[in-house]
């Protein structure tokens, strides 16, 4: 059985500083709940092409995961137990300061599909950017995936997102 979940959080920055705080992996460890004790094992990175538009303001493209870089991390799934789960994630996308994607392709989930969008909001009269997750993914294990997704995967995703909702603007300021 899929799930999709959307989570949607304002922040008062520029699409262009938030897109580039998460198209840099080695902030992944800072945005995930402390808990999860989130590590970075290693990085293949695939630096994305320059924007035309934006070549003196890019930074280092080298810092950047673009289409094709693979991210190999490991984390506690039940902070409670000692033991960790490798996640191997691989960029399919990449379209600066708008939207990246990712795919699981070694993990805890039978497939794993994530799209981050920045879209530039006003509220009120601040400018800002909505940050956009949309994960589609499947547990996998029939029954018994229904079950996990029901009684901790659901709340365990809601719980990473909140906290990270929780940090973000701290972590950019």
């Amino acid at each position: 059985m899929s799930y999709h979940l959307e989570f949607e959080h304002w922040i008062p920055f520029p699409p262009e500083r938030v897109f580039r705080f998460f198209a840099d992996p080695h902030n992944l460890p800072r945005i995930m709940p402390p808990a999860s004790a989130t590590r970075i094992l290693r990085l293949d990175l695939v630096p994305p092409r320059h924007p035309e538009s934006a070549e003196s303001t890019v930074g280092e493209p080298n810092l950047f995961a673009g289409i094709g870089s693979t991210i190999v991390t490991s984390f506690r799934p039940f902070p409670a137990l000692p033991f960790r789960a490798l996640w191997v994630a691989r960029i399919t996308e990449f379209e600066w300061d708008h939207h990246f994607a990712d795919v699981q392709e070694k993990g805890p989930f039978h497939s794993w599909h994530h799209r981050h969008e920045f879209v530039a909001e006003m509220r009120g009269s601040a400018p800002g950017t909505l940050v956009r997750d949309l994960i589609d993914y499947e547990i996998g294990f029939g029954l018994l995936g229904r079950l996990a997704q029901g009684l901790f995967v659901a709340r365990q995703m809601q719980s990473i997102f909140t906290h990270r909702q929780k940090v973000l603007q701290s972590l950019l300021a």
